[in-house]
Formats: C-alpha cells, sequence, structure tokens
C-alpha cells in the first residue's frame, strides 16, 4: 500500500465493509479492501482504504448514507 492512502472504515463484516468501499466507488472515490481476517475461522477486520486528499469527502458520504 502506498503512503498516500488513509484507512476510512473498519469492521468485522466482509459485506458490509465492501458496500462502503463501492458506495465510495459510486461517488468517484477510489476504494481499497484489505482483508485481515485469519484463515480458516476468519476473525478479524476487514478495512477500508482510500487516497488521502479524498478523506474528508469520504467520511461525509460515509455518515449520510448510514452505513
Amino acid at each position: 500500500m502506498q503512503r498516500d492512502w488513509v484507512k476510512v472504515y473498519t469492521s468485522d463484516d466482509f459485506f458490509k465493509s465492501e458496500i462502503v468501499k463501492q458506495v465510495l466507488l459510486e461517488n468517484d472515490i477510489n476504494a481499497v479492501l484489505i482483508d485481515k481476517r485469519g484463515f480458516p475461522y476468519r476473525f478479524g477486520e476487514v478495512e477500508v482504504y482510500i487516497h488521502e486528499d479524498s478523506f474528508q469527502k469520504a467520511i461525509e458520504i460515509i455518515i449520510s448514507s448510514e452505513l
């Protein structure tokens, strides 16, 4: 991961993190998922990262979307 990317969302629910990523992508914010859940039991978190220049806009979108 390049250093200009920041974590904007964390959840233990993969599907909720994927929805957050898709909502950000629909609003022209590049987003990626980092799945830190361990195999085979899937304990841990899934994180959504964005470019730091889009941080404020991303937070506003997440809050307004009630995600």
